[in-house]
């Protein structure tokens, strides 16, 4: 394991992650030609979604050969929209490397980047890329990482030059310049910068280790061997976070980056533990390669050439073609059949999986996205990470008729690509309602679905699911009398008719004494309040929260019936409907919404303006979190409205929270519309 070093490239979309990883895999000879995005043949974006956008979409893998190091590369993409594939990576990986672009600093999505992964236990690094570009600074993007977020990175490496000057970098560990790949002394101009970096650098190696700390207090500075080895145990303890510097496209300082990687970041053997959940307790346990099997699917996808990829992480043991293994979430087994190592699109075989290496597993019927692999019998299972509750919402059907039956299986292999989406039937809208983390990533969805399964789809804003009910009592009876020749129909019942307070539902009473209504009918009056319940009287909606009581009624020998009396009863509680001062109610949710501060004026007002209440506010680390409570109506598209109104840094964590009275105003509008569909 000590050989091996698993990296994610994470952070802004657009910083350059792809491009450095295209450049890496070409130095190490791991590729033979350099892929550029613009023109849609990098070795890492192949999917047909990610060709046509010109981005990163899903999490690619690759793997290279370098410094006698095996090096696994996760490049994910730095879109929000996408934050599942960045988790995923922060699980398999032992350091994120945060992409930043140098000449613009501390980008919205860099911030969304950061605060996404803040809880990972992975080591954390910086890498300052194109700093070859106009109006590239390196020392001021440090800063504005530093002075936005709790994380504090300290240069490894000094850039020589800037903008189009720009041709090397010194490495402050080993005290040399590199300049188109040689080797040289460092430039007089930078010896003074060197100097107070290193300094700087010793000075956080030294507070990582008491023994070395003792050292430096002692003897003032450390020595080149105490620096090196320093630095790994403190990126892997992460009281140390590098920060590198490079410019991809023009391949300056990517090999310097490259001998950083295998000199400074740690192996897995230097992580040497992870967090699992044995009978549901957390807790971190010791891994080797001789331990027992314990592997992570951080991405399972549906290839067009392959069928089912998983790729997977093996933290403890090995993986063995033919082996069979439990999938603990599911409580089901699987079995491991062809394995290989991953280029990005390309693939060779593997005959074993070991202790801290990544591969991709085919055709696993069971194991998807964050499952985790096991031997049978064992109780062991990694801990399952925190996931962004959903902020945004459609509605899918098949456009065509004819796609109606497969649309539900092809979204059903889809969302086991992505644990942040989620289908639901809502029963009482009956729609199928897509959840999310934002519109790319459900306008994703739907390409897939039109790429790989030949089903175009539709895609609206969803029913908000209101609810019926009364505020005031209702003393009300309604006699049913047919006659048609022959058998005719008769019944006749009285209700009292009450609200209930909130949540508490239906409630249905049996008051009748001395016949009046037949104990055989009264069953059939409870079914059929419970018919007229489900499809509503004023708007279509569902009933709740009241209370039936029957109390008296009369019948015929031979006219009265079981659907004489159910059509007695809905007849009967429309009457109370008329009389009893009916509502509409609304879901409420109770929204999180976390801000910059210099927002939370626009961010109140709009709450104030969409019907939503304030209910306070809170600081964690340099933003703000305004609590409050939202309608389900205002939010379906309260997620692209909250990113215009911060320029895309603010979010916001929604849950369930209680029913509520519509506005009058609103509520005639809800009503009218359903009365002009039921005309």
């Amino acid at each position: 394991m000590k050989d091996i070093r698993n990296i994610a490239l994470v952070g802004a979309s657009g910083a350059g992650k792809t491009s450095l990883a295209e450049q890496i895999l070409f130095n190490s000879k791991t590729i033979t030609r350099i892929g550029k995005i613009e023109e849609g043949n990098t070795v890492m974006d192949f999917s047909a979604e990610e060709i046509e956008k010109g981005m990163s979409m899903v999490i690619s893998v690759a793997n290279y050969n370098w410094k006698k190091c095996k090096i696994n590369i996760i490049d994910t993409p730095g879109y929000a929209d996408f934050a599942s594939e960045q988790i995923a990576a922060s699980i398999a990986a032992d350091t994120l490397l945060f992409v930043a672009n140098a000449s613009a600093g501390y980008e919205v999505s860099l911030e969304q980047s950061i605060e996404l992964l803040e809880n990972s236990n992975a080591a954390r690094g910086f890498i300052i890329n194109r700093l070859d570009n106009e109006g590239a600074d390196f020392n001021k993007t440090l800063e504005t990482i530093k002075e936005n977020c709790d994380l504090n990175p300290v240069p490894i490496f000094l850039p020589i030059g800037s903008e189009h000057r720009f041709e090397g970098v010194v490495d402050i560990v080993k005290g040399k310049a590199y300049i188109g790949g040689k080797e040289t002394d460092i430039p007089a101009n930078l010896v003074e910068s060197y100097e107070e970096n290193k300094l700087v650098l010793m000075e956080a190696v030294a507070e990582s280790d008491d023994t070395l700390l003792e050292k430096y207090f002692e003897a003032g500075e450390l020595t080149d061997h105490e620096l090196t080895a320093g630095i790994k145990k403190a990126i892997a303890k992460g009281s140390l976070v590098p920060a590198f510097a490079c410019s991809a496209t023009h391949n300056i300082a990517v090999n310097e980056l490259m001998n950083a990687i295998v000199d400074y970041l740690p192996s897995p053997a230097d992580i040497n533990e992870v967090e699992i959940e044995e009978n549901g307790v957390k807790k971190n346990i010791a891994i080797s390669e001789n331990g027992e099997l314990l592997a992570f699917v951080f991405k399972s996808f549906s290839d067009p050439n392959v069928g089912d990829l998983a790729y997977v992480r093996v933290f403890s043991g090995s993986l063995t073609s033919g082996t069979d293994v439990l999938i603990p979430e599911k409580n089901s087994k699987d079995r491991v059949g062809s394995m290989y190592f991953i280029v990005g699109k390309n693939r060779t075989d593997a005959s074993q999986i070991k202790a801290g290496d990544m591969a991709a597993l085919v055709k696993m019927k069971v194991a998807r996205s964050f499952n985790s692999i096991v031997k049978p019998g064992s109780k062991l299972m990694l801990s399952k990470p925190e996931l962004p509750s959903s902020v945004f919402w459609q509605t899918i059907k098949a456009i065509n008729q004819h796609d109606e039956d497969k649309i539900g299986t092809a979204l059903g292999k889809l969302l086991e690509e992505d644990p942040t989406l989620h289908l639901e039937m809502n029963t009482e809208t009956s729609e199928n309602v897509l959840s999310g983390i934002g519109e790319q990533q459900v306008s994703l969805l739907a390409k897939k679905l039109k790429s790989r399964y030949k089903i175009e789809a539709e895609m609206k804003t969803p029913k908000v699911p209101y609810k019926e009910t009364l505020r005031g009592n209702a003393d009300v009876n309604y006699k049913h009398r047919k006659q048609s020749g022959g058998r005719g129909q008769y019944a006749e019942v009285y209700f009292r008719v009450k609200p209930k307070p909130r949540g508490e539902g239906f409630e249905f009473i049996n008051s009748v004494v001395g016949g009046t209504i037949p104990t055989k009918f009264i069953p059939a009056i409870e079914k059929g309040l419970n018919e007229i319940l489900k499809k509503g009287i004023i708007s279509g909606n569902p009933i709740v929260d009241i209370s039936v009581e029957v109390y008296y009624g009369s019948f015929h020998d031979v006219d009265s019936s079981e659907m004489a009396f159910k059509i007695a009863s809905w007849n009967t509680l429309k009457k109370a409907f008329e009389a009893g001062n009916p509502i509409l109610l609304e879901p409420i949710r109770e929204v999180q919404i976390i801000i910059p501060e210099e927002y939370m004026g626009d961010v109140m007002g709009d709450v104030s303006t969409r019907r939503g209440k304030i209910l306070g506010m809170d600081k964690k680390g340099k933003k703000q979190i305004l609590k409050a409570q939202m309608p389900l109506a205002e939010l379906f598209n309260y997620f692209p409205a909250l990113k215009s109104l911060t320029q895309g840094r603010g979010k916001f964590v929604q849950k369930p929270s209680h029913l509520e009275k519509v506005p009058d105003e609103i509520a005639v509008k809800v009503i009218a519309a359903a009365n002009e569909k039921n005309d």
